[in-house]
């Protein structure tokens, strides 16, 4: 079993850290307990060019990062050092239909020679120096011909496919089916990525999608994101081993799933987020669309849009379900139990000393023993990270670009266990308002 996320991006990209580089990517997947991770962007020249100089080959269709190259890494229970996959998030926006579609799609493909070859060819339709995430006048359909022609082996996954503004799924700019989109090509697609604002429940609502595999990655634009979400293959370690479970889900192959809690996606509820409005999809539909403050459209979130596609209540199961988990970033998890925010320093020193004394951080928030938890960071984490594990939390929907929050632990609960935690020379602080989390 190996645990893989494969959509990131590079400093190319827009909006994204510039400590975006192989180095630091490597490091960050040994300190996640990441096996194999997306190079993301390699259709930017310069990023290719970059990785061609760093990485060198490994198992099939993956690269590793040279050794003198590899940053030092004091996280307990190190294993191999992590695999690279060559990843590409392309930005398509068309007419079809009568309607503007601004649909994301993930390519990989199993060599930087392949990489170079359908780069050159995209070049002749749009500008590969602008953005690492390459955005292209391009119709869905045809980037996924031109892909296969180029590369016959090349895995093509649409993006975050609920996501409002740029997705297959979009309520502004989507299809309301895979075959509008991808026409008689669309048996070349066996898998769609579900994205930080779904989980794999609100997808098994659709009957449509029960032949395809649902995956998750983190989309992550800088190292500290990386496996948000992330996938776990029972499988061969190569290229066309991940690309055979992709495509056949009535295996075990691909055994499922990390997921963010959907409520703490950032496009989870409908609203705006200027007018500090979070609906609903049944209170949007009572106000006709319309927000109460300034009058202007809403803002449709994840939910609203699996409501509207929707041939199945909440609760049905996919014939190929498969396994999946809720999870969170460690940070975020010691923040919602200990009271500090998520960038102090009280919570930096925690995540790294849990690190070092227990493991990646991956294995503290699924399987480290919780008694060993306790010994390391005190009853309050422990007690979190098991509410994390069973799902005991509160969410407060992210809405209209602005993220959703989980409180584990709320600040009641925390005053009470604060004598015990002197014992383990960790006091907490009260949390400031803005920190503090409503029940939803």
């Amino acid at each position: 079993m190996f645990l893989a996320d494969l959509h990131i991006h590079s400093r190319y990209s827009r909006a994204t850290s510039k400590t975006c580089a192989p180095e630091t990517l490597d490091h960050a997947a040994r300190k996640k307990g990441l096996q194999l991770i997306g190079t993301g962007d390699f259709t930017h020249p310069a990023w290719r060019r970059e990785l061609s100089e760093k990485l060198m080959p490994a198992e099939q269709g993956f690269y590793r990062l040279k050794d003198e190259l590899i940053l030092p890494c004091e996280t307990a229970l190190q294993g191999p050092a992590p695999r690279f996959v060559l990843s590409s998030e392309i930005s398509c926006i068309y007419k079809k239909n009568g309607r503007t579609r601004k649909v994301h799609l993930l390519i990989l493909v199993s060599s930087l020679e392949k990489a170079e070859v359908l780069s050159k060819k995209l070049e002749a339709i749009g500008n590969l120096h602008s953005d690492g995430r390459l955005i292209l006048g391009l119709d869905s359909k045809d980037l996924l011909e031109l892909t296969l022609e180029t590369c016959p082996d090349a895995i093509f996954i649409p993006a975050h496919i609920w996501t409002p503004h740029f997705s297959l799924f979009g309520a502004y700019s989507g299809f309301d089916t895979i075959e509008e989109c991808f026409e008689d090509l669309t048996p070349q697609i066996h898998a769609l990525e579900t994205g930080l604002s779904s989980d794999p429940p609100m997808n098994w609502r659709l009957e449509a999608l029960d032949r395809y595999t649902l995956v998750s990655n983190s989309d992550a634009h800088s190292p500290a994101n990386l496996a948000r979400e992330a996938n776990l293959f029972d499988t061969e370690f190569s290229y066309s081993a991940i690309s055979h479970a992709l495509a056949h889900p009535e295996t075990q192959e691909f055994f499922g799933t990390l997921e963010f809690f959907p409520e703490e996606g950032k496009y989870h509820y409908d609203g705006h987020r200027n007018c500090g409005i979070c609906l609903s999809p049944e209170q949007t539909i009572a106000l006709g669309g319309i927000c109460p403050v300034c009058g202007k459209r809403l803002t449709v979130g994840v939910s609203h849009r699996v409501e509207e596609l929707a041939d199945h209540s909440l609760g049905r199961r996919a014939p190929f379900a498969k396994h999946f988990e809720s999870i969170m970033p460690l940070s975020e998890a010691l923040s919602s139990c200990l009271g500090y925010s998520v960038s102090s320093l009280k919570t930096r020193n925690l995540q790294e000393l849990l690190a070092r004394e227990i493991g990646p951080e991956l294995y503290i928030l699924r399987e480290a023993p919780l008694e060993q938890i306790k010994e390391k960071a005190g009853p309050l984490v422990a007690e979190g990270i098991r509410r994390l594990r069973t799902k005991e939390m509160l969410a407060q929907p992210g809405y209209d670009g602005a993220y959703g929050k989980i409180q584990l632990i709320d600040e009641q609960e925390r005053a009470s266990l604060q004598g015990q935690l002197s014992f383990f020379k960790i006091t907490p602080s009260k949390p400031s308002a803005k920190q503090a989390v409503p029940p939803s």
